[in-house]
């Protein structure tokens, strides 16, 4: 049946078959006005792209964080390349996509957590959008939608010098493998730290878990090593979401020891990065 809607005083009046709801309005008056951006520069980038850069960093922005900067995502216009990054303080995202159409002026702006999840509701994957980077705001036009945030007024980290360089000590895996061990032992990991340990090998990797209740995990896995020997712990869920963001069938793992940030990539492609802080155990 259709829907009527009619307006009688401050009363809005919804009518469907035989329901009928009255609501309460507000002032119009009183609805927020959006101004003028200001944009420094506008950008064009597929859908897709987005979506993506998106997909594979979200997981790392804070929660709540009395940093306020760490709660949202960095986009950063560089060049050719629009690079989005997020983190935390215990673990990194960075994923970047290849701009067409010009040389862009260098230009950071911290979108809120809020406005990331719904940007990526919107996003189909079909078409170009245009992205208007201003000092305050930005704005993003697809599809006869046109979505404005304010930005978060703060300096994001220099996140390039948090991401460790390559070492020796790298193992690679199958990405499924890993990722399939990593739950199974989990399961009996400490609920509230979420701790696992790693322990690499030539022979390969051991995973172990264990909690209060002094029930206990291990599990063997075969990777390709030849560094040295290594005992470090992280938490689980951090790894697992790195290893759901990479999407070969491959994953390599790099530290230079157990006090040591993990760098975690896909093989041959250096365009998303991840890195996990180590945790004690």
């Amino acid at each position: 049946s259709n829907i009527v809607v009619s307006l009688s005083g401050k009363k809005l009046t919804v009518r469907s078959g035989r329901s009928k709801f009255n609501l309460v309005t507000l002032p119009a008056a009183e609805f927020p006005v959006i101004e003028d951006i200001k944009a420094g520069q506008t950008i064009t980038v597929s859908q897709a792209s987005l979506g993506r850069l998106i997909e594979k960093t979200h997981f790392s922005m804070a929660q709540q964080d009395v940093r306020y900067y760490l709660n949202g995502m960095l986009l950063e216009a560089n060049g050719k390349h629009l690079r989005a990054v997020a983190t935390d303080g215990h673990r990194l995202a960075l994923c970047q996509a290849v701009l067409s159409g010009g040389d862009f002026e260098q230009q950071q702006v911290i979108v809120p957590r809020k406005g990331v999840l719904e940007l990526q509701r919107l996003l189909s994957g079909e078409g170009d959008l245009n992205i208007e980077l201003g000092s305050n705001h930005i704005r993003i036009q697809l599809d006869g939608i046109r979505f404005t945030s304010k930005l978060i007024d703060g300096r994001f980290p220099e996140y390039e010098r948090v991401i460790p360089k390559e070492s020796a000590n790298e193992l690679k895996a199958d990405r499924g493998e890993f990722k399939s061990a990593l739950q199974r032992t989990a399961i009996l990991s400490n609920e509230k730290y979420r701790g696992i340990r790693l322990v690499i090998r030539d022979s390969g990797v051991v995973l172990q878990a264990h909690n209060p209740e002094q029930e206990e995990a291990e599990e063997e896995l075969s990777v390709e090593y030849s560094g040295e020997d290594i005992e470090i712990g992280f938490n689980v869920n951090y790894l697992l979401d790195a290893l759901g963001a990479v999407e070969g069938d491959d994953v390599t793992l790099s530290v230079q020891d157990s006090n040591s940030s993990c760098l975690i990539r896909e093989p041959g492609n250096e365009d998303c990065t991840f890195v996990v802080m180590p945790m004690r155990l």
